[in-house]
């Protein structure tokens, strides 16, 4: 049998304002591809399907149609609820679409209800080795550890109920025969690498738990962060399949395909995603950006530039999109400008020896660099033009 294991969608995202709606349809034909091309039985999803609790009506008929089309393919998919996810509202009609193939586990009472795929049928008749796949959805603690029985609110004491549950009821169905697991968790697992678009990690004293705690799982599953990462053989993130922040632009997007036989896992492959466009993370000064053919392969980028010129130049964000039309985030980081920076502006307003100096000075602290000839000459007009209106009243 043969799984593939992805997290973090975030159907309905933008990027820096952009919509990435058709971005996300892309990744789904790339997903369905995946499955026929890949002989997958099992398409797992770690939570965070949605990026809001309330997504739109195009975003809900996005994923109906990936289920849709998933479930035509042949897959069998399993997913759970992540932190962005409503957990309630992406588990509405669970029983129902249980018939159609798609298991979704976002409830606490179904922690212990795998979804079980055979592996083989024994000699006679009898049956043979199972797979038993599991959903853990995420866990706010101060809203589920009493019905854990957690001993405290935190989230390695409700994760370490959860995985409890799990382990006993692997342990009743092991004396019937051999099982081997999956474990789906959205969850900050130690080890793990974040980016800046897994928002919060930590309200609420929600923090990262040890990975012992999915010891003795034959895969664990997980999501939440952003980027493909393995923390030992048995417990990886498979990472968002489209980038949401440009702290992923050196990302390699994809997911994991797993193998189970008889005996348990028998190999973990990679499997990459087509990004729809590039990001580009740009440094330098204005004309070095504007003229290098160095940059040349990210002017059809999403780009992030941060502008190192010694003063901010003037009409920045214009005349870069003039070659890279599509920056998205401009930022200005003037090379030895550290002192000038530190400098108050209560200070500059005690250093201005007239009305011209303060007006300059205000331009050069809010904008980060001085006036020109021109536009201190422009100044000095509209001042000799108050002047000589408060001369006459």
């Amino acid at each position: 049998m043969r799984l593939l294991h992805t997290s973090d969608w975030h159907l309905g995202r933008s990027f820096h304002g952009v919509g990435m709606l058709d971005a996300q349809r892309s990744f789904v034909d790339q997903l369905v591809s995946a499955v026929t091309g890949n002989a997958v039985d099992v398409v797992l999803i770690a939570g965070d399907v949605y990026d809001r609790a309330l997504p739109g009506v195009d975003v809900v008929g996005l994923l109906d149609d990936a289920l849709v089309r998933l479930t035509a393919a042949g897959a069998t998919v399993v997913l759970t609820s992540g932190n962005h996810d409503s957990a309630i509202r992406l588990g509405f009609a669970s029983r129902l679409l249980e018939r159609g193939g798609v298991h979704l586990r976002t409830r606490l009472a179904d922690l212990d209800q795998p979804v079980v795929l055979p592996l083989e049928t024994g000699d006679g008749g009898t049956p043979g080795a199972v797979l038993a796949i599991y959903g853990i959805p995420w866990l706010e603690p101060r809203l589920v550890a009493e019905q854990l029985g957690a001993e405290t609110a935190s989230h390695f004491e409700v994760t370490r109920a959860a995985t409890g549950r799990i382990r006993a009821d692997l342990a009743e169905r092991s004396a019937a025969g051999t099982v081997h697991s999956v474990v789906l968790a959205h969850t900050f697992a130690s080890g793990g690498i974040s980016s800046d678009s897994e928002r919060d990690l930590s309200i609420g004293g929600v923090g990262a738990v040890p990975l012992d705690l999915f010891d003795g799982f034959s895969y664990t599953a997980l999501g939440h962060l952003h980027g493909r990462q393995t923390l030992s053989p048995q417990v990886r993130y498979s990472g968002s399949p489209l980038a949401y922040s440009f702290s992923e632009a050196k990302h390699t997007k994809g997911g994991w395909l797993i193998d189970v036989g008889p005996d348990g896992v028998t190999g973990v492959s990679e499997l990459s995603w087509e990004a729809p466009r590039k990001l580009a993370v740009l440094r330098g000064d204005i004309s070095e950006l504007l003229e290098s053919a160095e940059h040349s392969w990210a002017e059809g980028a999403y780009c992030q530039i941060t502008l190192t010129d010694k003063q901010r130049p003037a009409q920045a964000m214009e005349r870069l999109r003039a070659r890279f039309p599509d920056t998205l985030v401009l930022g200005f980081d003037p090379q030895g400008g550290a002192v000038k920076a530190s400098k108050s502006y209560s200070s500059r307003l005690a250093e201005a020896h007239d009305d011209l100096s303060l007006c300059c000075g205000f331009l050069d602290h809010v904008r980060g660099r001085d006036a020109d000839d021109a536009e201190r000459s422009a100044i000095a007009a509209a001042l000799d033009n108050v002047r000589l209106t408060e001369a006459s009243l």
